[in-house]
């Protein structure tokens, strides 16, 4: 069987009753291309409309079929105009109401109509109500009910529920008359082995399940028919991740045969000895370097683990080679960080080697631009340190070898595909950093294309944070607390954060707070930072705070990562409750670099609901940023901690990376044994799950 005859026949939607070109091109705007897709368009939850309620029975903020004949039909004027029915069963009387309705609505509910409507039950003022029911005029005793439960799918704006399932319904009867097919693509002995139907029968259970259906077990996503697809919907995007792996590895890089002088620079210019863990990190990245093909590394460190210095020894060779090495950081703050240490490190070798480091963010404008972008064409630029405005098309590279891209989970997949293309005839190697430690279950998936490296030990002589939860009514004692320790000779960080997304309204809240704990605080020296500086007023007030000339700074989340202040031994986080876990630990991560003991107070905002209290309680219990990544996951899900940009992963349609992460180690084992069993179904199983979103996938 070739692999073409593999791919599900595609059926135009137009062969279906009621769809013509316009409708259909509607659908094609919403990614449903053809019959195919609309049966992969899943229910998202499911009504019973098989029985009937006797109104008597009914409780409010439930949905229910009721059937009665109408009593009374009135048009009633109050702030809106709205029709009132009533209708009246053997065992009492229900209200409908409608706010939009038409003369010839009004006239369907004459006196003695029979009527039969579904919705949920309100709280009205005479009775219960039901605003805006589905229904109908029943014609006679024969009417049937619904079969099968009623699919609610997602909709979007102009197709109603009802010419959804209409299309589905006509299109189940073609799959079963055998007008089109869709294929069998996993082994029947994996089916037979795991008890799953067939991707036909699921489709028809799910789209239309019998009245004896377990809902519970639908809802949470646990049925068998369920789980058929979740695992096909997987397997596609691991054997996707998979094929960008095998495309980029036959792509040339340079080959680095020797690790070169500056690299033992670097080491020497350090008051410290890296360790064992960098060590190890440091000698998987040279092994990569000399491979003729492109590295694919994910380098995962706690808070204060030492990744920029790992970065900085895998950039030394490339530039002792006279290649060029691009490093990005999602923010301006974090690439400026980079820009401070890659230039103590670095410069003083430059110095005799005529070489520049570039500088380049969207701020960087007219000549200056002009001038850095000639020095990163020309190859006079080996470093070039900067924020997205590294991948626009204007940034002509010299000899681009090594893309280091810091908390990649920031930036979408497209921008990690626009960098690598800056390569020319090589391909550049990619080392990928993140100090938001991913869950293991959650790194299989998410990021299957890369080998990971792990830095899981802190430099010698770290003191772990001891972390505190305290009501913002205990404040005063908290200002006061600030007061001795600065007072005593070390420093601090308030750290205030706020629920809008406003930039705006933080840096007025900052601003605020400031203010207040200057007023508190007469003694002390208070710098403010915030996301509305200029870049050169936020490095100024940073320096300060490093050279001690500060004792408190006050700051937005911009601080999130920041310099390295081993004096600072105190922060204190205001309304912790609103931030994930993830950033709360980055956060924490400011203290607890010097060789005193450190605390972390969150101040929150009296009462906590449950689950801010099961998540600070992991804030004061660990440390660890992998136990508390695992419990960010559990507690919030992937897309905090994978970024809701991750092209790919966040465009699952049936499977729910959160719920289902338990089935990734068989997945993981599934997509080995078709590559190596089954390989024609490969390409068929992509293109079924992922159309022309491969190409973005993880690429």
């Amino acid at each position: 069987m070739s692999h073409q005859s593999l791919i599900d026949k595609q059926l135009a939607l137009t062969q279906l009753k009621g769809v013509g070109p316009k409708l259909a091109q509607q659908f094609s705007d919403w990614g449903i291309h053809d019959l195919v897709n609309l049966l992969f368009h899943l229910p998202f939850r499911y009504e019973d409309r098989t029985r009937i309620t006797p109104i008597a029975m009914m409780r409010p903020q439930q949905t229910y079929v009721a059937q009665g004949f109408v009593r009374s039909s009135q048009i009633l004027f109050g702030k809106r105009r709205s029709l009132s029915v009533r209708i009246q069963d053997q065992s009492g009387s229900l209200g409908l109401r409608f706010y939009h309705f038409t003369a010839s609505q009004k006239k369907q509910f004459d006196e003695g109509a029979e009527i039969r409507c579904y919705g949920e039950a309100r709280r009205g003022a005479s009775g219960l109500e039901i605003y805006h029911p589905e229904y109908q005029l029943v014609a006679n005793d024969e009417e049937e009910l619904e079969q099968t439960l009623t699919p609610v799918y997602p909709a979007t704006e102009g197709i109603s529920q009802s010419r959804l399932r209409s299309m589905i319904s006509q299109a189940l009867e073609l799959l079963a008359a055998d007008t089109f097919q869709l294929r069998e693509l996993l082994p029947a002995s994996w089916l037979q082995e795991w008890q799953l139907p067939s991707l036909t029968q699921a489709l028809q259970y799910l789209h239309q399940p019998p009245t004896e259906a377990n809902l519970e077990q639908l809802e949470a996503g646990q049925h068998p028919c369920q789980r058929r697809l979740i695992l096909e919907e997987l397997l596609a995007h691991q054997l996707s991740m998979h094929r960008a792996r095998l495309k980029v590895k036959q792509e040339n890089a340079a080959q680095i045969q020797f690790m070169g002088p500056s690299q033992q620079k670097v080491i020497d210019s350090l008051p410290f000895t890296p360790t064992d863990a960098q060590k190890r990190v440091v000698e998987e990245i040279q092994f990569d370097l000399n491979q003729p093909h492109p590295m694919l590394r994910l380098v995962q460190g706690d808070v204060g683990s030492g990744k920029t210095l790992v970065a900085a020894l895998a950039a030394a060779p490339m530039v002792d080679e006279g290649y060029q090495v691009a490093i990005m950081a999602p923010t301006e703050i974090l690439a400026e960080q980079h820009l401070v240490n890659f230039s103590a490190w670095f410069e003083p070798l430059f110095a005799q080697q005529g070489h520049k480091i570039a500088w380049l963010t969207g701020k960087v404008k007219g000549k200056a631009r002009e001038k850095v972008l000639a020095q990163i064409a020309s190859g006079e630029a080996k470093l070039i340190i900067g924020t997205h405005a590294l991948f626009q098309a204007e940034v002509e590279f010299d000899q681009l070898a090594l893309a280091i891209i810091d908390e990649q989970h920031r930036f979408g997949v497209h921008q990690r595909l626009a960098l690598r293309g800056k390569g020319k005839e090589l391909a550049p190697h990619q080392l990928i950093m993140t100090a938001t430690p991913i869950p293991r279950t959650l790194a299989m998936s998410a990021y299957a294309d890369l080998d990971v490296s792990i830095i899981d030990e802190l430099p010698k002589g770290r003191i772990p944070i001891n972390t505190l939860v305290v009501s913002n009514q205990r404040r005063n004692e908290i200002i006061h607390r600030i007061d001795e320790v600065c007072q005593g000779g070390t420093q601090a960080y308030w750290v205030c954060t706020l629920i809008e997304e406003s930039e705006t309204l933080q840096c007025q809240a900052a601003e605020v707070t400031a203010q207040q704990l200057a007023d508190a605080l007469p003694k002390l020296r208070i710098g403010l930072i915030h996301g509305r500086m200029k870049a050169q007023e936020k490095a100024d007030i940073m320096q300060r705070f490093k050279n001690h000339e500060l004792d408190l700074l006050v700051a937005t989340t911009v601080i999130e990562v920041g310099v390295d202040v081993p004096n600072s031994n105190l922060i204190i986080i205001e309304n912790p409750e609103r931030l994930g876990l993830a950033q709360l630990h980055q956060l924490r991560g400011r203290v607890g670099r010097g060789n005193q003991q450190s605390h972390c107070v969150l101040l929150y905002q009296a009462p906590l609901g449950d689950v801010s209290k099961q998540r600070l309680g992991v804030m004061r219990e660990s440390n660890d940023g992998f136990y508390i990544a695992e419990q960010d996951l559990l507690i919030r899900g992937p897309g905090e901690l994978l970024g809701s940009r991750q092209t790919g992963l966040q465009q699952l349609s049936v499977a729910d990376l959160e719920r289902d992460s338990h089935l990734l180690p068989q997945v993981k084992i599934m997509a080995e044994q078709l590559i190596g069993q089954h390989p024609q179904h490969v390409d068929a199983i992509i293109k079924r799950w992922m159309g022309n979103a491969e190409q973005f996938a993880q690429a």
